[in-house]
């Protein structure tokens, strides 16, 4: 890992760590306050709201002015966001956070991955530097939680105080902060040349190739799992009597498992197809979804969430590698804001449909249906591979 390289991954984990934090905070604040589940899923569903729309608008900005822009703009948002809750910590204030800091941190984490893909050379360097890159999710999936459920719990002198909320805001608004501290030293890349016929390309046109629309469903299912796993645990848990930071530390434990096996992959898989790590993760991730209602207590949902942020944490950068080998250079960013697009289109609906399912037929039905949904897609991935994916050795432009 070069320098530039460890700079970004510090840039997005300042920057995602800030709605990570967000994105349990004040779900813990709503219940507090009185709110139901669907209310909570609702203001859940606002942090994916704003990168619905901003994925593709953000992904061509980046491919026009590269890495800088995009992030700076991100940076404003995020730690608005976050002191907006400080000031105000009020639902509507929350809702309207949930949308600045989540368009935030897809914005950022847009530029950044295809400036790191176009940092890469081959296949096997595009497995490693998103495998690298995967890690700030990872690791911001953990602080941001764990640092925000800590000062919920203890900075006020008791559990859930106002104080203590307010203190974590205050920590959330500083990340965003901290990652232009990192990447304001890293250069650009030279700009991709694009011939006249590329101009005239639309989003359509990435949406009509077959590989391109299988990724596509791929990657909505697996991030179903992610949904599923942010918005029920803190509901669960707080049905349980368990308090914020270990909420936070259940999630935490998913993440650092995340973390670990993607530090790992370059490693591990390096005989394996990224299809078939695919479909590996995506079988154990239906068993694991279909157990983990079953887990008694709060160590057993930890242990149950170290092996799904194991199974889950192996996808992304396979994911991102495949994308970055379907399509044209000159599109990555492109493609990158399709697919986030995509899939927070069901991270909006997703978490008002898991909030109302929740409260007529409970958490554990939830789980369940994730599990078959996963299960039912399993399919997809040995389709990419075997009709899809270019057979040639991949090269970066």
């Amino acid at each position: 890992m070069n320098a530039a390289l460890l700079r970004l991954i510090l840039a997005q984990i300042c920057i995602h760590g800030c709605m990570t934090g967000m994105r349990m905070a004040t779900p813990l604040l709503a219940l507090r306050e009185g709110y139901s589940a669907a209310a909570v899923g609702m203001l859940l569903a606002l942090f994916a709201l704003t990168q619905v729309f901003l994925s593709l608008p953000a992904g061509r900005y980046a491919d026009r002015n590269g890495l800088k822009r995009p992030l700076i703009l991100s940076v404003v948002a995020a730690s608005s966001g976050a002191g907006l809750a400080v000031v105000f910590p009020l639902y509507p204030v929350m809702c309207v956070s949930a949308l600045l800091t989540g368009g935030a941190a897809g914005t950022a984490l847009i530029a950044l991955q295809r400036h790191v893909g176009r940092m890469a050379h081959n296949k096997d360097d595009l497995r490693k530097v998103f495998s690298w890159l995967a890690i700030g999710p990872a690791i911001s999936n953990f602080l941001g939680p764990f640092a925000a459920g800590l000062l919920i719990d203890y900075a006020g002198g008791e559990a859930a105080s106002d104080v203590g909320f307010r203190a974590a805001f205050v920590l959330l608004a500083l990340m965003p902060l901290a990652a232009w501290f990192w990447a304001r030293t890293v250069q650009e890349l030279p700009p991709v040349q694009v011939s006249g016929a590329g101009k005239k390309a639309t989003a359509w046109d990435l949406v009509e190739s077959r590989g391109f629309r299988r990724l596509l469903l791929l990657n909505w299912a697996l991030s179903s799992c992610w949904d599923v796993h942010t918005f029920v645990v803190p509901i669960l848990g707080h049905e349980r009597g368990l308090p914020a930071s270990v909420i936070g530390s259940i999630l935490g434990a998913f993440a650092i498992a995340a973390a670990v096996i993607r530090m790992l992959i370059p490693v591990l898989m390096r005989h394996m197809a990224e299809w078939q790590v695919v479909l590996g993760a995506m079988v154990s991730a239906c068993i694991l979804f279909i157990a983990y209602p079953l887990m008694p207590g709060a160590w057993s949902m930890g242990i149950c969430s170290v092996f799904l942020g194991i199974v889950l944490g192996s996808v992304q950068p396979m994911v991102m590698s495949m994308i970055h080998q379907i399509t044209p250079p000159e599109r990555h960013g492109e493609a990158l804001g399709l697919r986030m697009m995509a899939i927070n289109g069901s991270s909006v609906l997703m978490p008002v449909l898991f909030g109302s399912l929740g409260t007529v037929v409970g958490v554990s039905a939830l789980f369940w249906a994730v599990g078959v949904l996963v299960g039912s897609a399993t399919r997809l991935p040995w389709l990419i591979g075997h009709q899809d994916m270019p057979k040639g050795e991949w090269e970066s432009h």
